[in-house]
């Protein structure tokens, strides 16, 4: 039986994925970041590792030097440098038949740039600002919880964070208070403790990007619910974030429209569901949606008119078997599932007398 080392950062996905490779008659291990990889590789001998995410630090090169120490005969490549630079080396030869892409819109547009001279085939995986539509017939003491917590995963630093909280206007000072006590109730800190729902930023430059939109929500006029600028008491060293809420935001607001990648939650109200489904369907991007409700028949009606690539239904489960892509400046191809693999082949038809 062989032995596979699977490492993702997204630890729900991580162990999905072992699962799936357990069902399919290997023994799977699975690592959540480089250091714990290379814990797990220093105890017991792999013979495969498989990894999908972008290491930190040195880890990856480590990792890869033990691999390498390991398995001599196994060629370990490892790309690094500045962005611009190892993209341009990856997305322009002709040599190379398809570029699979993770990242900003910007960064992307600037990929799908230098493969077209080669026609080549270009998967991307975008942006986002994710809708989260709770219709009035929803539980809201369960629905709204569940609707920042879903904003602030990966403290907030997901593509699929949903940031956009849309609900009824006659119920907005429900929403109000239900949704500052989740944020309230969020623990900031050292994410080695279990106890904590929140860590620090991945750089100073995102925990200072985080800081001016903030700002221009205040500026433009939201209402500040909870958390605000600066850093949460006892926490001011380090890219910790408050966990924020707005509430009374409009759609043209930039805390609306921009993908911020932070604990930035923004309420807006509608009047009628199909006001609704237009403010949420009103975005460059279209990642992926929620909807909340007490009717299924209801809240399928609502998923089928937004346009995103994946629509939870009471829920922030993940299925990694399910495609997972976007619409508009989001990306286009499928990762996951059937569709996902059909992005790496080519069709080929023989035709014989």
């Amino acid at each position: 039986m062989k032995a596979i080392l699977f490492v993702d950062d997204h630890e729900v996905l991580a162990r999905l994925s072992c699962e799936i490779l357990e069902m399919q008659g290997y023994r799977a291990v699975c690592a959540a970041s480089g250091a714990e990889a290379l814990e797990k590789f220093a105890q017991e001998e792999f013979d495969l590792l498989v990894t999908d995410f972008r290491m930190e630090g040195m880890n990856g090169m480590e990792l890869a030097r033990k691999v390498h120490e390991r398995t001599p005969d196994v060629p370990v490549i490892i790309v690094t440098g500045y962005g611009p630079v190892v993209g341009e080396a990856i997305a322009a030869p002709p040599d190379v038949d398809m570029v699979s892409f993770t990242g900003s819109t910007r960064a992307g547009t600037e990929v799908a740039r230098l493969a077209a001279p080669t026609v080549k085939r270009v998967h991307q995986e975008l942006g986002g600002k994710s809708p989260n539509i709770i219709l009035d017939n929803a539980d809201f003491e369960k629905a709204i919880p569940m609707a920042v917590a879903g904003c602030y995963l990966n403290n907030g630093q997901a593509c699929i964070a949903a940031s956009r909280l849309i609900v009824p206007e006659g119920r907005l000072e429900e929403v109000k208070k239900l949704a500052k006590a989740a944020a309230e109730k969020m623990n900031v800190g050292d994410p080695k403790d279990k106890k904590v729902n929140i860590g620090p930023l991945a750089s100073v430059k995102q925990y200072n990007r985080v800081q001016e939109y903030i700002q221009a929500g205040i500026d433009e006029g939201a209402e500040l619910v909870t958390g605000g600028l600066g850093h949460p008491a006892g926490l001011e060293k380090g890219n910790f974030v408050k966990p924020t809420v707005f509430a009374n935001v409009t759609n043209s607001m930039r805390i609306a429209r921009e993908e911020i990648f932070g604990p930035v939650l923004s309420i807006i109200t509608y009047k009628t569901e199909a006001e609704a489904i237009a403010i949420a369907n009103d975005s460059d991007f279209g990642l992926i949606a929620y909807v909340s409700s007490s009717d299924k028949e209801m809240a399928e009606r609502v998923a089928s008119e937004l346009k995103a690539g994946r629509v939870l239904i009471n829920t922030l489960k993940h299925d990694p078997l399910a495609p997972f892509g976007g619409y508009k400046q989001s990306g286009f191809g499928r990762e996951g599932g059937i569709l996902g693999l059909e992005e790496y082949l080519e069709p080929k038809a023989y035709i014989t007398e």
